[in-house]
């Protein structure tokens, strides 16, 4: 019999309890030993449920509980979930978590401690929800060189676009719907303006390079600019618009982001829709590989826990290797990186804003939709996003154009 604590009884919780007893003779089978959940840590009492006899609200109890050997680190944000596994690791017990904010400011930490321990630090569950990636970075594919990833990291975000694309519907009206749904929160900031993928490619992106890809220094940007238009044009350049996370290394530096691209639709990643994530990535040697499955909910993000719980167990006194240095890789500046663009403007005289474009841009390609006479719209040849930025602010500069409505990248 081995004991086990639980930090955190909301959704992920409760679902690691509900896989924990669903399956419970196939996960003692595998881990070797029965699974007893000692402990449950929680702000709130839970009277007349199963749990109620486990519920503590006091950490330091199962800190010196030495029959106490995994932890189980499911309550989200930096603090105080940072000093709770910290205290864990230090005193020799074995940490998994799902917390993408957590493993992305200090994964490295809590990685070197685990293994000066001999203890083992596991986040499966951080990035991809039920889709197995953590474990073929740190097994499968370490005879590769990887030297790109690109996913679709947020269910939330591509079931938002997913819907704006088939039913032509505002990005508001689908948000609302994603609430109603629990697809989104009800603060969804970290979803819709790219937060939560930029921290779960960097979790990836250092785990495949294995050095420190520091998130904060990530270009990142959300979707809550596109309009049902801008699907309307994708359409007739037969693409689809995602929320993507990519981050390439070129010499020992990398150069990543998330941002909203128009990729085209012989693209595999074009075809994950709704709630669904995968994750593309090219190594010298294997080529292209793609995960792909539910990247959120309370279930699918559960198992993942559960998963890292077992091998938690099975791995008693040996530490699981990991490949993330706290040296930092070094950033090629997003002034640099090269892309096509797909830009919209509003026009009051369109022979003129035709002109004004052509001059700033040079070659570009126009794109006709209906009831179009004060709209303009047209691709870029590739350019570097310094220079994007600088044509864009003289395009704006023209008289004879009143804004521009959109700029989105191609991929």
């Amino acid at each position: 019999m081995i004991s086990i604590a639980i930090l955190g009884y909301g959704t992920v919780g409760s679902g690691v309890v509900e896989v924990l007893e669903k399956n419970r003779d196939s996960i003692n089978k595998k881990a070797g030993e029965d699974i007893l959940i000692k402990y449950i840590l929680d702000l709130k009492d839970f009277p007349g449920t199963p749990i109620e006899n486990i519920i503590t609200h006091n950490f330091d109890v199962i800190l010196n509980d030495e029959d106490v050997k995994v932890i189980a680190e499911v309550m989200g944000g930096v603090e105080p979930a940072y000093t709770f596994v910290k205290k864990a690791l230090e005193k020799g017990k074995s940490v998994v978590t799902s917390n993408k904010e957590l493993v992305a400011k200090h994964g490295p930490e809590l990685l070197s401690i685990a293994k000066e321990k001999n203890i083992n630090f596991l986040f499966e569950a951080s990035v991809g929800g039920g889709i197995p990636i953590i474990r073929p970075l740190n097994q499968s594919l370490t005879a590769d060189e990887i030297y790109e990833i690109t996913g679709i990291l947020n269910g939330t975000t591509n079931y938002i676009l997913t819907k704006m694309s088939k039913e032509g519907l505002a990005f508001d009206t689908v948000l609302k719907e994603a609430q109603e749904k629990g697809y989104a929160e009800k603060n969804p900031e970290a979803d819709v303006e790219g937060y939560d993928a930029c921290r779960k490619i960097a979790i990836l992106a250092s785990l495949a390079f294995g050095m420190n890809v520091d998130y904060e220094n990530i270009h990142t940007e959300g979707i809550t600019k596109i309009t049902a238009r801008d699907m309307e044009y994708a359409k007739v350049l037969n693409r689809d618009i995602k929320l993507i996370a990519n981050c390439i290394k070129e010499d020992n530096k990398v150069h990543a982001m998330v941002a909203p691209v128009m990729i085209d639709s012989t693209h595999p990643l074009a075809h994950v829709n709704d709630v669904y994530n995968a994750i593309f990535i090219k190594g010298n040697v294997i080529g292209e590989v793609m995960f792909y499955g539910r990247g959120a909910g309370k279930l699918p993000t559960a198992s993942a826990v559960v998963a890292d719980i077992i091998d938690a167990i099975k791995h008693k006194g040996c530490n699981i290797m990991s490949f993330w240095s706290t040296k930092s890789m070094k950033f090629i500046s997003m002034d640099q990186v090269k892309a096509k663009f797909f830009v919209v403007v509003k026009t009051d005289f369109m022979p003129a804003a035709k002109d004004s474009a052509e001059k700033i841009f040079g070659e570009i390609e126009y794109i006709i939709l209906d009831n179009q006479e004060d709209e303009l719209a047209f691709t870029t040849s590739e350019i570097t996003e310094k220079a994007f930025a600088e044509k864009i602010n003289l395009l704006n500069e023209e008289t004879s154009i009143v804004s521009v409505q959109s700029s989105i990248r191609l991929g």
